[in-house]
């Protein structure tokens, strides 16, 4: 039941205490579970920058609507895809899988030549929208991850992406952001940490044939 407990206790973090910093043990253990994520074909068309620097985060605040959380925090997490996906991009998946598990070629080639097949199939907004989907499911285990290990954290979509590709120069790395992170610990007056939690009976939100 701990990670039930916690669970119960994380909360969208609306007031961070910005004097409390994440230990770089507790960072470590954030970067090793994003890139422990679960995602289709393992291919990780995503990405996550870690911004610490105080002026590049308070220069995202107006491009945030506003919400403080982004300069509060003691990191702020974007988490990003891959503005395209190549050839390239299979095959170098494969060549570390091949490096990794020693898995023969001839093994192997089937499986890359679907792949690719797959990803021409589809348009540059489909292979997008299909990496956003592996990003969402790495904000679930990111969050899940921080709950456990006591790490407050605010799930936001509310951001102008353009101008964090802009920024952040996420161009040039051929990224894109989509979801942002920001993770520290709780301001003492945040009176949201107090709310109880609202959810439906596990009763109704379950089916079970």
């Amino acid at each position: 039941m701990d990670i039930i407990n916690s669970l119960k206790w994380r909360y969208a973090t609306k007031k961070f205490d910005a004097t409390k910093i994440i230990s770089n043990e507790k960072l470590n253990i954030i970067k090793e579970a994003f890139n422990l994520t679960a995602t289709s074909f393992g291919l990780q068309t995503i990405s996550m920058v870690i911004v610490s620097d105080k002026e590049v985060r308070n220069s995202l605040v107006e491009h945030s609507y506003n919400q403080l959380q982004v300069k509060e925090a003691s990191h702020l997490l974007v988490i990003c895809i891959q503005d395209n996906i190549t050839d390239e991009d299979v095959d170098k998946h494969f060549d570390n899988v091949s490096n990794i598990r020693n898995t023969p070629e001839h093994i192997l080639a089937p499986f890359r030549s679907d792949l690719k097949t797959m990803m021409q199939r589809m348009t540059e907004h489909e292979r997008q929208q299909w990496s956003v989907k592996q990003a969402y499911i790495a904000l679930g285990n990111l969050m899940t991850v921080c709950a456990v290990e006591k790490i407050d954290a605010c799930p936001m979509e509310g951001f102008k992406a353009d101008s964090y590709d802009e920024i952040l120069n996420l161009k040039d790395k051929n990224l894109k952001s989509v979801l942002l992170l920001p993770v520290g610990y709780r301001a003492e007056d945040d009176m949201f940490a107090s709310f109880k939690k609202v959810r439906k009976n596990v009763n109704n939100a379950v089916i079970e044939y």
